[in-house]
Order: C-alpha cells, then sequence, then structure tokens
C-alpha cells in the first residue's frame, strides 16, 4: 500500500488568515493588555509601600527593646543609630537591638522622631520615592501613623 503524496490534495481548500481576522485578534489582544497591564504595573509600588510597613514594625520592636533596657526611647538626636551602636554616655545598653539599619527601598535612611509629630510617642518612616517631606502617591510619606 504505497500511497503517492501526489495523489493527495494538500493545500486544496485551505485559506490563510484574512486581514480582518488578524485585525480582530489584534484588537482583542491590545483590550486585553489595557486592562490587564495598568494591575499590573502597580505591584512594584505596592511592594515597596509593604516593604516600608515590614521595615517600621521591625525597627519599632527594636525601639521597645532598647526602651525595656534603657528606660527611655533614643532621642531625636541619637536616632536610630543608637539601635546599632551605643549612644556616648550610655551605660545600660545591651544591643545591638539591629545587626544593621536597613535603607527604604529607595535607598535612603528611615527617620525617627520622639516625640512623633502625629500623635504619637515615637515614630519611624520614610518620606518615599521623592525623600521630601510630604506629596503623594509613591511620593507620599510611608511611617508609623499610615500602618495599619
Amino acid at each position: 500500500m504505497f500511497v503517492s503524496y501526489q495523489s493527495r490534495n494538500f493545500g486544496v481548500g485551505q485559506k490563510g488568515f484574512t486581514l480582518i481576522e488578524i485585525m480582530v485578534v489584534i484588537v482583542i489582544l491590545g483590550l486585553l493588555a489595557a486592562i490587564v497591564a495598568p494591575s499590573v504595573m502597580d505591584r512594584p509600588d505596592q511592594a515597596r509601600e509593604i516593604r516600608v510597613a515590614q521595615d517600621v514594625k521591625g525597627i519599632e520592636s527594636a525601639l521597645k527593646l532598647y526602651r525595656l533596657d534603657n528606660f527611655g526611647y533614643p532621642q531625636s538626636g541619637q536616632g536610630l543609630k543608637a539601635l546599632v551602636q551605643a549612644p556616648a554616655g550610655l551605660k545600660t545598653w545591651k544591643g545591638p537591638y539591629l545587626d544593621s539599619m536597613p535603607e527604604d527601598p529607595w535607598g535612603n535612611e528611615y527617620r525617627y522622631n520622639n516625640p512623633g509629630k502625629h500623635g504619637m510617642k515615637i515614630e519611624v518612616y520614610s518620606y518615599g520615592d521623592d525623600n521630601k517631606e510630604g506629596g503623594v502617591d509613591g511620593a507620599a510619606d510611608i511611617g508609623s501613623w499610615t500602618i495599619k
């Protein structure tokens, strides 16, 4: 049973895609991209905000341990460096309370207020991607008072 390729009708009745069909597929893909892209594009900003929230909570925990050992939080002038190395003249320091001071996702230092300016005893915060006080969206300050 030898079947010759010449006896088969390859390609007969087969057609390629029309320009209209290709255009419809391109429009559908464009609509899907327009719907999906905005939700995916916000993810890096959300990840940075989550990281700041986790860092702030970790620093606050270290500050609470510092307070237990030293009967108070570091002064604003001492800053968060008091968690990594002993402030001058402090004899009760049992740290380090952190191995190293983390940077915010934009490569800047976290900031610290004692007393806080937003109604809290202490505040740990980041200025966001613009590294300036205030701002909106990605440039907004993220701190103890904004984290739930």
